[in-house]
């Protein structure tokens, strides 16, 4: 029920985006086309993970570095929300919007306006479904849910149970790292037996059943956590009281994989609480979203092909590309898999003070 009140929701505000946008049609014509070209909105998906507020902290720093106006808001995981915050974007003039939809099928229709508009859109994190955006800016999810396992499946030397916290399977991000681990899993480490649970990214979900798995499976040895920012704190404080949030060397211990970098996760590494993570790039996600979406503005293009920043723009369906920015696996000593060390310096969440 409360998918189709927030779709219907949706809809409704996608309607008050075209009849709001014509004014600021008007005012761009009679203004100056120069400063309505710096105007630039941003949609923050949310401010509940450490995650995503590392990158609202980034946002500001490289739209000054630009020279963009900046307008932003805030959907706090709501497709209702993010769709009436695009039109108060283009209502305070932006020319340009970078969002992150985490209901990557049901920002369709807000895109399509926006196309209507002639408005040029940038997701950062998530690939919609459908609907044209000039550039999507994200790493490779598989690659996550294919470093993961195979880190898992190498410490377990193929044998034991897992639990992996699934993301939303709304979002390309769930969907692209429970299918990668999954289909790892079943090609490399056949005997290892996976536990998915469905958490809708929500940490106190993924705690609660990961207790009910452990009260039934008691020889739990690895754990798949899909987001560090939403899964990190509520895991070791379960585990804590469990008395299972010990060092590789205690037999007790539960390998536990992550992703997003945060520099919580690289001092749990460091701590050997977890083992290793995969650092999302927080601070990239923020300077080439804008980057991007000031080029659409100025009326550039792009192809398929290797980047001057280290990473790869690819042609995931006709007429759309995804910079697939590089996210690095890290563990305590570095080396595994081509890790980096959880201290290096180059590591975003090490640069946060």
């Amino acid at each position: 029920m409360k998918s189709t009140l927030t779709s219907a929701a949706a809809l409704v505000a996608v309607a008050a985006l075209l009849a709001g946008c014509n004014r600021g049609s008007d005012n761009a014509a009679t203004g100056d086309r120069g400063a309505a070209a710096a105007i630039v909105g941003v949609d923050y998906p949310r401010s509940d993970t450490d995650f995503w507020n590392s990158y609202i902290r980034y946002v500001p720093r490289y739209g000054g570095e630009l020279g963009l106006d900046l307008k932003t808001t805030n959907s706090e995981n709501d497709i209702a929300k993010l769709t009436a915050n695009v039109q108060t974007l283009v209502g305070q003039g932006a020319k340009g919007v970078v969002l992150a939809p985490q209901d990557t099928a049901a920002v369709a229709p807000t895109l399509d306006q926006l196309a209507q508009r002639k408005i040029p859109v940038v997701t950062i994190d998530t690939r919609p479904d459908k609907g044209a955006v000039f550039m999507v800016v994200r790493a490779d999810n598989r690659a996550y849910g294919q470093k993961a396992c195979e880190y898992l499946g190498a410490r377990l030397e193929g044998k034991g149970k897992v639990v992996m916290f699934e993301g939303d399977l709304a979002s390309v991000n769930g969907r692209d790292r429970t299918e990668a681990f999954n289909a790892c899993m079943k090609q490399k480490f056949p005997d290892i037996r996976v536990f998915g649970l469905a958490t809708e990214w929500k940490g106190d979900v993924a705690a609660n059943k990961l207790q009910t798995v452990l009260a039934a499976n008691p020889d739990i040895n690895g754990i798949y956590m899909q987001a560090g920012g939403v899964f990190l704190a509520p895991t070791m404080q379960l585990l804590k009281q469990k008395n299972l949030l010990v060092p590789p060397s205690d037999p007790r211990h539960i390998f536990i994989v992550s992703n997003d970098g945060i520099p919580e996760e690289l001092r749990a590494i460091g701590a050997g609480q977890i083992d290793a993570t995969v650092s999302q790039p927080a601070d990239l996600y923020a300077k080439y979203g804008l980057h991007y979406v000031k080029a659409a503005i100025e009326g550039k293009t792009f192809r398929p092909g290797p980047t001057d920043h280290g990473s790869t723009i690819v042609q995931v369906r006709p007429g759309l590309l995804e910079d697939q920015l590089p996210a690095p696996l890290v563990t305590k000593d570095g080396g595994t898999q081509g890790s980096l060390k959880a201290d290096d310096p180059s590591l975003w969440g090490n640069q946060i003070k």
